[in-house]
């Protein structure tokens, strides 16, 4: 395993108290909900109000770090989420990126970025902060998201983080400390896992959560698809710069899928189950990646501590069939999260009710989730009502790097080894060059290497 350095170490036991105590904060806020059975029965749970657009107010400054094609999106989001928003400035470590994110803003939306607000290089990212903005749009590689957000939450500027928030325990809890500091400067912090702002999600959560089917037993969670994008070596490249333009490939820069992609639907099994597992027992392989240090498919069973287990598989192939869905399993039924509940019978007792196009009931309408995460960012800042939803994205994020920890060794991992773990993935400093103790290998179960 690789060490952690100085300037990352935080005391795990502080660590561990403090996941525990947001885990209940979240709780409170309804962020998350505990299994049926494990408290006291509450008073019935309502949907929160969704706002179509943030309310007005002062100019909202932004600047994007990392301008590739979620970054960019990111940016268009920000500025479709209410009045008076602007970006002002773009960081990227390469310039045709920045060029061509500065080209698409000026296209879609009419946006002029000044060029001296535009900033390349590894330190583009301070740059970005420093330029007099007042949120910053963190969009990088997730490697780089630990250090980012520290960088903003020590400038006291609003973040909007996008998942998953890093790729290893020394950057989760590096992110968790931020967490807590922003708390203290009364900053908001919006994270990019869409499923919580999703209306058709929302509502089917909070049946469930009333008890429609029963208490909740267990989850099968699934997401495959095809293969993503492959940026093939080109001559001059040096190996910082080929692993960076293919980033999503290798794991010190991504997490590998179960961790950048599939947290999305890990993310909805914890919101459901309000519950950190005790143990991972995964497994998974590779046989149809070119590229990069990765697997190809993910199965994660996870145990809890009263026994619950719950399964989770991930794959990326071309040419097989596809298939992205939550369930959620209770006593009387089973729910598919994004919107039918069914009884044990396999029959539809409930679907959510999507208007009809063309139709005038807006009630069941659902806000574009990516624009909706930048409403609610706007709102908590205009307000004053501080939004920070990261301590769920932190849990999310840990809990898809225990998965692949276990199936990258072949081994069973507890939540314990996870939270004293020194791994950290990547390189201590940042050129252009080569990349020691990175080599491009695939990990190998029953080995200790790349756990």
């Amino acid at each position: 395993m690789k060490k952690e350095t100085s300037h990352k170490k935080i005391g795990r036991r502080k660590f561990i108290s403090n996941t525990t105590m947001a885990a209940a904060a979240l709780g409170s806020m309804g962020i998350i909900s505990s299994c049926k059975g494990t408290e006291p029965k509450k008073e019935e749970e309502k949907l929160p109000a969704l706002l179509t657009q943030a309310p007005d107010g002062p100019v909202l400054k932004a600047g994007l770090v990392g301008c590739g094609g979620r970054g960019t999106g990111a940016a268009v989001n920000f500025v479709d989420a209410g009045p008076n928003l602007q970006i002002t400035a773009l960081g990227d470590v390469f310039r045709d990126r920045l060029d061509q994110c500065r080209e698409q803003l000026k296209k879609e939306r009419n946006i002029e970025i000044a060029d001296e607000k535009c900033f390349t290089g590894f330190d583009s990212y301070q740059k970005v902060i420093d330029s007099g903005v007042d949120v910053v749009l963190l969009c990088t590689p997730p490697h780089f998201r630990p250090v980012h957000i520290a960088a903003a939450v020590e400038a006291g500027k609003h973040i909007f983080l996008e998942k998953p928030c890093a790729v290893d325990p020394v950057g989760a809890r590096s992110v968790m400390v931020s967490i807590e500091r922003a708390k203290e400067k009364g900053l908001c912090l919006v994270s990019g896992t869409i499923r919580r702002v999703q209306k058709d999600f929302m509502e089917t959560k909070r049946r469930v959560m009333n008890g429609e089917i029963g208490d909740i037993v267990s989850a099968h969670i699934i997401r495959n698809g095809g293969s993503l994008w492959v940026i093939k070596r080109k001559p001059g490249w040096t190996d910082m710069e080929y692993m960076l333009r293919n980033w999503a490939n290798f794991c010190w820069l991504s997490g590998d899928h179960i961790v950048e992609q599939f947290i999305h639907e890990i993310d909805v099994m914890n919101w459901y189950l309000g519950k950190i597992p005790v143990k991972a027992i995964g497994w998974g392989g590779r046989q149809r990646r070119v590229t990069g240090d990765q697997y190809d498919f993910f199965s994660i069973e996870y145990i809890y501590d009263n026994g619950m287990h719950t399964h989770c598989a991930a794959r990326q192939i071309t040419g097989c069939s596809n298939l992205t869905k939550q369930f959620i399993v209770g006593t009387n039924g089973f729910a598919d999260a994004k919107g039918i509940l069914y009884n044990l019978k396999g029959e539809e007792i409930w679907k959510y009710p999507t208007p009809e196009e063309g139709s005038a009931d807006e009630t069941w309408k659902v806000t574009d989730p990516y624009v909706q995460e930048h409403i609610n960012l706007i709102t908590g800042i205009r307000t004053g009502n501080v939004v920070n939803d990261a301590e769920a994205q932190v849990n999310s994020s840990l809990i898809t790097i225990m998965g692949r920890m276990s199936a990258y060794s072949g081994k069973d991992v507890t939540w314990e080894e996870v939270m004293n773990s020194d791994l950290y993935l990547g390189p201590k400093t940042y050129a252009f060059g080569p990349v020691p103790g990175i080599p491009e290998v695939i990990p190998i179960i029953g080995t200790e290497s790349n756990v």
